[in-house]
């Protein structure tokens, strides 16, 4: 599944297009490398955000093509956030 539509599904953010920005800005990071939207997610990836000066750290537990509110959570494993 590509990066953008993972960060949507998920809901680590909200809209699709705002995760395609954040990842053109290179504002998303995946294993420590800065990710295209386009990049293939698998479990055991580490994705990092930054958005000003908060990071948030996840780790990739599930790939799904669809989630539901309450079963977002349970795709991806939280690290670190730092407000």
């Amino acid at each position: 599944m590509r990066l953008d539509k993972y960060l949507k599904v998920s809901r680590l953010i909200k809209r699709r297009t705002v995760a395609n920005e954040a990842c053109d800005a290179e504002r998303v990071t995946v294993n420590g490398k800065t990710a295209k939207a386009s990049y293939e997610v698998k479990v055991g990836d580490i994705i990092e955000m930054r958005f000003g000066e908060r990071r948030t750290r996840v780790e990739v537990l599930a790939v799904s093509e669809y989630a539901k509110k309450e079963d977002a959570g349970a795709m991806y494993k939280e690290l670190t956030t730092n407000s």
